[in-house]
């Protein structure tokens, strides 16, 4: 069986499923609306840019299924994605692309889209958004199409960095020293401790999302000043904090698994995940594991997959999970019970990654001027290309970006995603940072 069709039958018991793909990127925020952030942890790359991410939906769906999109995808980045035959589900929009809101809001606010998604509602097509908030719920409900997996609030529940925290311990799994902290007083009794311990600490929102919501503090007087601010509603105010000792790390993973509506643990892939200063940028594939890592991978699967069973959860995970430099292997940091970057990639990884290949999968972060188009792009890459004759180079699966926030008149804000494929991982790495040369300098000439 396929990824796609493991993933069909794990939640809904039909393999032939059919499965309407929502890529709404960082649901976490509509989770972690009303919790107390860190001061700061408001700041991030353009939402124009972020919603805009849905597109990789584009290479998730199977010729029975459909992928809602913001806008209509680029023509020519169409032609080149079916001369790979790399797209076969149906392509939606919505109505009307508001670029500050999420696919999903936007798709509420569709009345031929909602149409649409109604006539599609024949008892084996289900919607499949990267994860479930009350907002795709909403669209659930308006449409007809049941949800690829359980409620908000179980979804909710079991994505918080506290969750996973306190699961990691009562299962007594490898955990990174640290504190789930749920007052002010709570916090400052905590960094107290752990600065006494460790020359940094980490303090992580609960519900933080790709890096943000999350500081480093490498002094008590550091450690003070956010509690003071902190603490301007009181030692009882609440917080949804977790803070953990500083670990010096040899590398980062991801490794992904589904937890069927039975409780059955089916493991899918790890792969080495690339992040700069605590955001994800990319993973490479296959990783290079000490021997015995993936088997307790695999071990810690089975028991963080049953916990989210007896919690009510069904679907995929993704868990981030380190490895120390002194090889001490910490299998849960975060679980993110939801699609990732990494889901994106399965599909492709299965028809385009041969054995014995490797694949790195990144963004290329860019400064556009003006807007380029993808004729542009594959002439800057001439030769870099993924070729499916030769089997190796760089696939680009995702073009939206690269333009979203240029398209409104935000300069220097552009990201191109892309998966480059090569016979060893030094030839992947190669790939990709001779595709970043030319696009800066493609940028760079306009």
């Amino acid at each position: 069986m396929t990824f796609s069709e493991r993933l069909k039958e794990a939640v809904t018991g039909d393999p032939g499923a059919s499965f309407v793909y929502l890529s709404n990127f960082e649901v976490e925020r509509v989770w972690g609306a009303d919790e107390p952030k860190l001061p700061g942890s408001g700041l991030s790359f353009s939402a124009v840019t972020v919603n805009r991410m849905e597109e990789v939906g584009v290479l998730l769906a199977d010729r029975q299924d459909a992928v809602i999109l913001k806008e209509r995808v680029d023509p020519d980045y169409l032609g080149y994605l079916e001369d790979l035959d790399a797209v076969h589900g149906a392509l939606l929009m919505v109505d009307g692309n508001d670029p500050e809101r999420s696919v999903t809001e936007d798709a509420l606010e569709s009345p031929d889209l909602l149409a649409t998604l109604k006539a599609l509602d024949d008892g084996r097509t289900h919607l499949a958004p990267l994860g479930i908030s009350d907002r795709e719920e909403r669209l659930s409900q308006a449409t007809g199409l049941p949800l690829a997996g359980p409620s908000a609030e179980v979804c909710r529940r079991v994505n918080g960095k506290i969750f996973s925290r306190e699961l990691t311990e009562s299962a007594g799994l490898v955990t990174i020293p640290g504190t789930a902290c749920r007052t002010v007083a709570e916090l400052s009794r905590a960094l107290d401790f752990h600065l006494a311990r460790s020359p940094r600490v980490v303090v992580k929102e609960s519900m933080g999302v790709s890096g943000r919501g999350m500081v480093v503090l490498d002094s008590p007087g550091r450690a003070a000043r956010l509690v003071r601010m902190m603490g301007r509603r009181g030692q009882d105010a609440p917080v949804r904090l977790v803070v953990e000792e500083w670990i010096d790390k040899a590398y980062d993973l991801n490794y992904q698994f589904i937890v069927a509506r039975d409780g059955t643990v089916g493991f899918e892939t790890v792969k080495r995940a690339l992040t700069e200063n605590g955001v994800h940028r990319g993973h490479a594939f296959p990783p290079e594991l000490p021997g015995g890592a993936e088997d307790r991978l695999r071990e810690s699967a089975e028991v963080i997959g049953g916990r989210l069973h007896a919690e009510g959860y069904f679907g995929l995970v993704g868990v981030d999970a380190l490895m120390g430099t002194d090889g001490l292997l910490h299998p849960c940091l975060e679980i993110n019970a939801r699609f990732n970057m990494a889901t994106y990639q399965n599909r492709f990884a299965e028809r385009f990654v041969a054995p014995g290949q490797h694949a790195l999968a990144g963004v290329i972060d860019l400064k556009p001027v003006r807007r380029h188009s993808f004729d542009e792009v594959r002439a800057a890459l001439d030769g870099l290309l993924y070729d499916e004759r030769s089997r190796t180079g760089l696939l680009v699966n995702n073009f939206s970006t690269l333009n979203a926030a240029v398209d409104q008149g935000r300069r220097s804000q552009g990201r191109l995603y892309g998966i480059a494929v090569s016979d060893s991982a030094a030839g992947a790495r190669d790939i990709q940072v001779a595709a970043e040369d030319r696009l800066a300098e493609m940028t760079r000439k306009a």
